[in-house]
């Protein structure tokens, strides 16, 4: 796994406020609380935002993107069960923010992204921040990365019409892939686990993303790659 500073205690207010609605949500895998809250979020905020790191909003950071809420980050990466020895397929890179957690949890990242700048700066701070087991790079999440298959986690950072079967190919025995399906306006959160007789779909309730772009996504021009948000929230276009 990478390395990276590990945050000093105290915790800010608001990060101990977010770990707490996490843990009274249901998130109760404390390796990745502890990933979150290792990782300094400010990093990936334009610089007039970074004194509201830690409140569970997402920010924009061009292109179109936003940063993801932290909440949302943590709730889909608790569902992926990553491991210490896992090989993760992360698509969309957007701030990097979810990258750099990943990234404290599993053994190599493999991230996505379509927008060339966003790619740019995300490697940028990851470098800044020590996390060598991350690979960029920018191309066509829909397809996934086959040179590096098979992965034991993907995560989809936007939703697609069905799960597009390049990443299930890529998906290992065992292998669980967490992404939003459905339509444009309202989806649900689906983890797929690989098993010897074939594909179990679990869902775990409502969301609400943007389209996931590309060849086995969404038209270019019903949207842009990003997530949004659980439940009842308002929809929202953001960034890992």
């Amino acid at each position: 796994m990478g390395s990276c500073p590990v945050r000093q205690a105290p915790l800010p207010v608001p990060l101990q406020q977010l770990l707490a609605k996490l843990r009274a949500q249901g998130v109760a895998d404390e390796r990745v609380l502890q990933a979150l809250a290792s990782t300094p979020r400010e990093v990936f905020l334009p610089e007039g935002l970074r004194v509201r790191a830690w409140e569970d909003f997402a920010f924009d950071i061009g292109f179109g993107q936003t940063i993801s809420q932290p909440s949302v980050v943590a709730r889909m990466i608790a569902l992926a069960q990553v491991g210490p020895e896992d090989r993760v397929l992360e698509i969309g890179t957007g701030s990097g923010f979810q990258t750099a957690v990943l990234a404290r949890l599993c053994r190599f990242v493999f991230t996505v992204e379509r927008i060339p700048q966003l790619a740019a700066q995300a490697r940028f701070r990851l470098a800044q921040l020590g996390l060598r087991n991350v690979t960029v790079q920018v191309m066509d999440g829909s397809l996934g990365w086959r040179a590096h298959a098979p992965y034991d986690v993907i995560l989809v950072s936007a939703a697609a019409p069905t799960i597009p079967p390049p990443l299930l190919e890529q998906l290992a025995q065992g292998g669980r892939l967490v992404a939003p399906v459905g339509g444009l306006n309202q989806q649900e959160l689906v983890r797929v686990t690989r098993g010897g007789e074939g594909f179990l779909s679990q869902s775990f309730g409502q969301a609400s993303f943007v389209p996931l772009v590309g060849k086995e996504g969404f038209a270019a021009s019903q949207g842009g790659r990003a997530g949004g948000s659980f439940g009842e929230q308002p929809r929202e276009a953001k960034g890992s």
